[in-house]
């Protein structure tokens, strides 16, 4: 489920907004009724760290190639 705040009341209301996020809730906050950014959870460390190993917990993640992990990281860069 999203929650969707605007700008002036996520400042208000940050803490409670930090709470239902830890819950697991989306937080989307907009300017006006154009989104603009989302607040999510982040990941515990050791769901990281299985996703890291190549791991899921639905088991359809997959390894992947140092070509990919170079072409992610590159992608959008200036000068290659």
């Amino acid at each position: 489920m999203s929650l969707t705040v605007k700008i002036g009341e996520a400042k208000t209301r940050l803490s409670e907004l930090l709470a239902k996020v830890e819950a697991g809730e989306e937080v989307v906050i907009a300017r006006g009724h154009e989104p603009i950014a989302r607040l999510t959870r982040v990941p515990k460390p050791e769901d990281f760290a299985a996703l890291v190993a190549g791991e899921s917990r639905a088991g359809q993640a997959r390894q992947s190639t140092r070509e990919e992990l170079i072409a992610w990281r590159d992608k959008g860069r200036r000068y290659q």
